[in-house]
């Protein structure tokens, strides 16, 4: 697309994930110069993505609705048509074709060619501060109690209005039953902050700036599986078709890779068959192996089973010693696997 340049002026560059235990011990180095030196990946607030796609988007001939609720979508045989509200007042728009993308808690996507669609029970809470000279390193860092304790800080570059600023994610692991209580204002919060240094000594500069649970967003993320994702007219794309955990981190890269592919079919075909056809078998493989290793690494990570946090503590570190192994989890979080031996 061109835009690589524009990306890595927000970006942030991350070499590695690395993971510590409560008492210091590593259980998980995964860099990505192991595959290739120029390799990296890319912390980037999401508003910085949306700016940098939006403002390419403006070279090209489109119109945008901001603002609209979509009721609904059908389609027909020659066109498709969207139902919106706005203002109180419903608008109809017909279409060539539709593609639904607007993430894993859709309401759009059909039912019918969704085989399974849930709440994951844990989530984050996440707030996006400064960047502290603690946490400045090139890494994605995470540190573990067992599963059900779970900290993370993502240097994620900068924002289009703070371009000078550099910042980093927070997210600290947490049942989605649980974050009705976090959010009430009787929450402890100074109680929470000791539960966090304790977990993580090096914290405190990053945390100093938080004084009250609102200051953290909550997160939840969806499990869906669908048996397809697009018929004729209509496509599903992104996380509205595959939500996952985001153990891996792969949910802006796969919607990207999403709509690369549905881009070069429709320019290599006009039959809508045909272009369906040959989106499900180029990313059919890739989106089923992260959709399987989301499901199987979650629970070793968030979960409140001891059993299969010392599984990982034991497991992980020996699959670094491992050539292959180390090889294939690089590749894994790279995003370049599409099964469990390719």
């Amino acid at each position: 697309m061109g835009l690589y340049e524009a990306i890595t002026h927000y970006g942030a560059r991350i070499d590695a994930l690395v993971g510590h235990t409560r008492s210091g011990r590593r259980i998980m180095n995964t860099s990505y110069g192991t595959l290739d030196t120029k390799l990296h990946g890319l912390g980037i607030h999401r508003a910085s993505l949306c700016h940098v796609l939006s403002k390419h988007l403006q070279s090209l001939p489109h119109q945008r609705l901001m603002g609209h609720t979509v009721a609904t979508v059908d389609t027909a045989e020659d066109h498709t048509m969207v139902e919106t509200e706005h203002q109180g007042a419903s608008q109809s728009f017909r279409f060539d074709a539709i593609l639904i993308a607007n993430g894993s808690h859709s309401q759009l996507r059909p039912a019918a060619w969704t085989r399974f669609d849930q709440l994951y029970p844990w989530g984050a809470m996440w707030s996006m501060q400064p960047m502290v000279n603690a946490f400045a390193a090139p890494l994605l860092q995470q540190r573990y109690h067992h599963a059900s304790q779970m900290a993370g800080i993502l240097p994620t570059g900068s924002q289009p209005d703070k371009p000078g600023q550099p910042l980093a994610s927070f997210f600290w692991s947490l049942p989605v039953s649980q974050m009705a209580d976090w959010q009430h204002p009787d929450f402890d919060f100074s109680f929470w902050r000791q539960q966090a240094l304790q977990l993580w000594p090096e914290l405190e500069t990053f945390l100093a700036p938080l004084s009250h649970q609102s200051q953290l967003l909550a997160a939840t993320y969806r499990d869906v599986i669908m048996d397809c994702w697009g018929k004729n007219r209509l496509g599903v794309i992104g996380d509205a078709a595959h939500g996952m955990s985001p153990q891996l981190g792969q949910g802006a890269n796969m919607a990207l890779l999403d709509a690369r592919a549905i881009g070069k079919a429709v320019a290599t075909s006009d039959s809508w068959p045909a272009v369906w056809e040959t989106y499900h078998r180029q990313r059919g493989p890739q989106i089923r192996f992260y959709q399987r290793m989301s499901r199987w690494l979650t629970p070793a990570f968030q979960s409140h089973s001891r059993l299969v946090s010392t599984g990982r503590d034991l497991f992980f570190p020996l699959m670094e010693q491992i050539p292959w192994l180390r090889l294939q989890m690089v590749k894994t979080v790279a995003g370049l696997k599409e099964g469990l031996v390719d």
